[in-house]
Order: structure tokens, then sequence, then C-alpha cells
């Protein structure tokens, strides 16, 4: 691990990937633009938009830096693009919907001078329309548990909380969110960037998942917030955005884990899903049951493939994994609240 300590002002680039959001752009590029930041640049790239998005860029924010692509490559890959053209000491990788405080990036920068051990940072995410309630991809910060369920400091599943201080501070998280999520550059190429298998959801759980492995840590920045709209690109609810959930949730695992570790893991989170569906059947959601077959399918079909991509590593599991299992807190222990998980669930284990 290079812990080499970074400028004391560090040049930032902050890079929105924009696909058909010309109306986010309108309303939320003037406040990113209002930051209070002077190693600052802003770069949005568009990913193939069929809207005025680039009319837009070119007519009203002709300073800013655009780039065009010619096709549409999901959020991996449009990032991953973006940022081999891109040369900062860290890079912000920002949604299209979200607005941001003027000192919403100082923080986060001094954070990251302070502790060049840092690979990754998140702001509070609050959510645009209930302000004093978090937002669901982000919130106070991003957790996993044992079986690569993904929940957030202030949002277990579709159960969203209102701000509290006691989940408002510094410290080390499982993921940051692809919402806001500050990375050092080099450590971002160091890993490989974002893997374009995801195309779109679960990548930045992944990215920060190989972070760990690669020895730095991520955390989270209380002192930071913004707010996010959610939704802008696949809204929630969608039966593809089921799938990618779904499906990007099992290759995660895989590509993370080895040995029986992994054997074990993806067995039960398969038969937990299977669960899943069909309460999604029960509840009349068909399309959503269709996703997480489909997702299992593709995913099944795949091994071969996922054998040779991603060979077995050792597991890496920092404190900041919940050990136990969140479908059991939430549905049978009817803890809704991050606040009201089993503390034994938090209890240190080593490397593996």
């Amino acid at each position: 691990m290079n812990t080499m300590a970074q400028p004391t002002t560090p040049r930032i680039a902050v890079v929105i990937l924009n696909y058909n959001t010309a109306d986010c752009l309108q309303r939320f590029l003037p406040l990113v633009i209002q930051t209070n930041y002077n190693n600052m640049e802003i770069i949005v790239a568009d990913n193939a938009s069929s809207d005025h998005s680039v009319a837009l860029m070119q007519r009203e924010f002709p300073d800013i830096r655009l780039l065009v692509f010619s096709e549409n490559s999901g959020y991996t890959g449009g990032y991953n693009k973006a940022l081999q053209q891109i040369e900062a000491d860290y890079y912000v990788l920002l949604n299209s919907d979200v607005e941001t405080p003027p000192d919403w990036l100082t923080p986060m920068v001094s954070m990251a001078v302070d502790n060049p051990c840092i690979g990754a940072i998140q702001p509070i995410i609050l959510d645009y329309n209930k302000r004093d309630h978090y937002e669901y991809a982000g919130a106070a910060g991003g957790f996993i548990d044992s079986y690569g369920y993904v929940f957030c400091r202030g949002r277990l599943f579709d159960n969203i909380e209102k701000r509290r201080d006691d989940y408002e501070k510094n410290g080390p998280i499982f993921w940051a969110s692809g919402a806001c999520l500050m990375v050092r550059s080099d450590v971002f190429h160091l890993i490989g960037g974002l893997d374009d298998r995801f195309f779109a959801h679960m990548e930045e759980i992944d990215l920060c998942w190989r972070i760990h492995r690669a020895g730095y840590s991520v955390q989270l920045c209380s002192t930071s917030h913004v707010f996010h709209v959610g939704g802008a690109t696949l809204p929630t609810g969608h039966p593809r955005k089921v799938f990618l959930n779904f499906h990007n949730n099992l290759v995660l695992l895989y590509k993370n884990t080895g040995g029986l570790y992994r054997i074990k893991t993806l067995l039960i989170r398969l038969i937990l899903d299977h669960i899943a569906a069909y309460r999604f059947l029960f509840q009349g959601k068909w399309s959503f049951f269709r996703s997480v077959g489909k997702a299992h399918f593709a995913f099944l079909t795949s091994l071969s493939d996922l054998k040779k991509r991603y060979p077995p590593v050792s597991v890496v599991l920092p404190e900041s994994v919940y050990r136990g299992s969140i479908i059991s807190e939430y549905y049978l222990r009817k803890k809704r609240y991050f606040s009201s998980l089993s503390p034994s669930g938090w209890r240190k284990r080593p490397k593996q």
C-alpha cells in the first residue's frame, strides 16, 4: 500500500456522468459550480444521451469540460472512460441529481489529506425531498452483512430514518455511495477502476471492497452533506433495477471471496434470494419475481466465465462487515433501525 501524502490542496476532479438528465444538470450543476474549493475542475461526461443534455451543456455551460461518448456503457463503463482522460489527485463521482451546498467538498478533502490511508470517502447523503431524513442510496454510510446484503446507517431495506446525531460521526464504513463518492485517483487505477461487468448497481460496493483488499479504508465524512433526489436514470421499483441488484450482488460475492467461504455464502444467498422472490410473488409483484429468476439464471449460466475472470481471493472482512444476517434482524427480530441491530453482529474478526 502506498501511503504517500497528498498535496495540502489536492487537485479535485468532480465528474458527473450524465444520461438523459438534462433537467438535473440545469438545476444542480450551477450549485456544483459554486463550491467553495479553489483547486477543482468540473467535468460532465455524457453517456450517449438522447435528450438535449449535450446541447444544454454547450449552450449554458460552455466553460465546463464536456466529454461526449457515442454509446451508453453504463455507470461503470462511462466513468472508466471518463477517468482515463482526467488527471487529478482525487476524483469525486457525483450523480447529476445531487444538490451540493457550497461547503460540501472541503471537509472531505481535509479528511483525505490528514489520512493518506483512506481510499474513499462519502458525505452524509440526505433526501432532497424530505430533507430531515437520510436518502436511500448511502444515508450515513454503507455496510454489508455476512451474506452480501447491503444496508446503510440510517436505512435498512426500505425503512429510511430521520437524521440522528449519533449516526453522524467520522469513521469507517464498508462502502461509499456512488451518488457522491470521493476516491484517491492512484488507488482507483491501482485496483483497476470500476468493474464493467456490473454496468450499474453494486459497482461502488465492489470498488470499495477492493479498496479494503488493497489495504486502504473507506470513511464517512460527517461534516459534509449533500441532498440526493434518486432514481433520475432508472426509477426505484423498476424490474431492471431489481435484476441488476440481485445479479450484481451475486457477482460481488463471487469475485471478492474464495474457497469454502465463497461456496457457503453463495449457497445461503441463493436460498435467501428464492425466499425474497416468492415474497414478491405473494405481493403480486410478478415482474420482480421474474427479475430475480432472470438474475439467478444469468449468474449461474455465467459461472464458467466468472471462474476464468475472477480467481479465488483471500477474504478480507473489515470491522465494517456485519457478521450476522440483516434478513434475520429485519424480518424475524423486527429490527427496523440501524441502532437496534444486535451489537454482537459487529464483533471483531481477523482477516481470513
